[in-house]
């Protein structure tokens, strides 16, 4: 079975219907056909991060969704630890020039250490480190 990893940007995607990349993100999920989804816990705060402004009944759909998440035996979620954030900012720091979050780079080191190059996600800067982003515009409709 194919593994793929899976950004914030696909999760709010798929937690709010109207969302722009609503449909490119289903699209590119659909089109993997069976596959496992890797993640982290880092990705997961990002994402309850930002739906935390949206009001009461958001929140709560935002949690109810991380539950099902961590329940789904399809999905894997990589741990914060202390190891994996320093790793992450070694990366933050080599790649001054760059603007990548930390997020993203304790992302992109899963990635690498789980031998994955797909990712659901919009965002160019996994392209710049030579991974493959699944969320295109013109996947839409």
């Amino acid at each position: 079975m194919k593994t793929v990893f899976a950004d914030t940007l696909y999760w709010i995607a798929i937690a709010m219907p109207g969302d722009q990349w609503s449909g490119p993100a289903k699209a590119a999920k659909q089109g993997l056909g069976e596959a496992v989804i890797v993640t982290t816990d880092e990705v997961l705060a990002e994402f309850l991060n930002a739906l935390s402004p949206r009001g009461q009944s958001l929140r709560k759909a935002a949690v109810r969704m991380v539950q099902a998440i961590l329940d789904n035996p399809n999905v894997e979620v990589a741990p914060q630890t202390r190891d994996g954030f320093l790793a992450g900012l070694r990366k933050y720091d080599a790649r001054q020039d760059k603007k990548y979050s930390l997020t993203d780079c304790i992302s992109m080191n899963v990635m690498e250490a789980k031998g994955i190059s797909e990712i659901l996600t919009n965002d160019h800067h996994f392209e710049q480190e030579g991974f493959v982003v699944l969320v295109k515009r013109d996947r839409e409709g």
